[in-house]
């Protein structure tokens, strides 16, 4: 009898291990698992976003300030055209982009109905410029000149100037799906297909450089890619190329203004849009925090030396006078 009893303390502390592997085990999965929610904070983590290719040049500089400033934050930008941000956005393929497409009423009611609560945060104002050869000297377009030129009733240099040798006016954009082309649309309310002379190419750089090796052309681009005179990317392109002034909309045709930040602010530059970050972030996660920060004084400055108009912080137009 004794023999067989002797297995019971052996059974005990069997017993007593498996229940401290069970419980150790059962910890560690649960220290994993807060550990996962605590490790993406409003400065750290690891997100990718996606952003509207017209942004690029702000939204790097937003990201390599923000990330430099909170060593464990990475955020890796993804550049694509408005309809593909959009799906994505509605996918859940990411929470937070950038972009000048501003969700709906009817939009955001179908994603409340999912459970998903957007947010949207305007940023920056920017603008679209029309940019012409070096070698041109029609700088002057009149709002109705520009509509023209979309509906296809101007299509020949001589048409604005009857002197000008260039003949016909090619229009190059950066992308067949280019926000830059939706925001004409819909400003001048058309529906169907561009005139003929409309061409896209694949970037905002290709249009720059497109029109810089063709006298007879106009190229539409982002300011964001041509306004910070710091920044020597951009001063190349400006030096590539001339930027046209636009007359207002509603106010006589001699008054033109070029797209810098004091036109771009009191609207008399006629082509300005929003800059937004959209978030469907469901808590306080990097995605948040870069959206704040985008927002505070800090990213608003970079907005402001980008040569872009700031959102959230007040302006001050000071007038020069020769």
């Amino acid at each position: 009898m004794k023999t067989f009893g002797s297995y019971k303390p052996l059974r005990s502390i069997i017993l007593v291990i498996s229940c401290v592997l069970i419980i150790l085990l059962t910890g560690i999965q649960c220290s994993n698992r807060n550990a996962a929610k605590i490790d993406e904070t409003p400065t750290r983590g690891n997100i990718s976003i996606i952003a509207d290719a017209s942004f690029k040049p702000i939204v790097d500089a937003e990201i390599a300030t923000f990330t430099g400033l909170y060593n464990y934050a990475h955020i890796t930008p993804k550049y694509v055209s408005e309809p593909d941000i959009i799906t994505a956005f509605f996918n859940d393929s990411v929470k937070v982009v950038v972009t000048a497409w501003e969700p709906s009423a009817e939009q955001k009611e179908l994603l409340l109905n999912t459970q998903v609560v957007v947010r949207t945060t305007n940023v920056a104002f920017d603008a679209i410029a029309l940019v012409i050869n070096k070698e041109n000297k029609d700088s002057l377009f009149t709002y109705q000149n520009v509509n023209d030129l979309f509906t296809g009733k101007l299509a020949d240099w001589s048409d604005l100037d009857s002197s000008s040798k260039f003949g016909k006016i090619s229009i190059v954009f950066d992308d067949e799906k280019s926000t830059n082309i939706r925001y004409f649309k819909e400003e001048f309310k058309l529906d169907g297909s561009l005139p003929p002379n409309f061409y896209s190419v694949k970037s905002n750089e290709e249009v720059i450089d497109y029109v810089s090796k063709n006298n007879g052309a106009i190229g539409l681009v982002s300011v964001n890619w041509i306004c910070d005179r710091e920044d020597s990317v951009s001063r190349s392109f400006t030096d590539k190329v001339k930027i046209v002034a636009v007359s207002h909309k509603y106010l006589n045709a001699g008054t033109y203004s070029l797209p810098d930040q004091g036109s771009i602010y009191d609207k008399s530059y006629p082509f300005t849009r929003k800059i937004n970050l959209v978030s469907r972030e469901s808590f306080s996660g990097l995605g948040s925090g870069f959206i704040s920060w985008f927002s505070s004084e800090q990213g608003q400055r970079i907005v402001l030396k980008a040569g872009l108009v700031p959102a959230t912080m007040p302006i001050r137009l000071i007038q020069f006078k020769k």
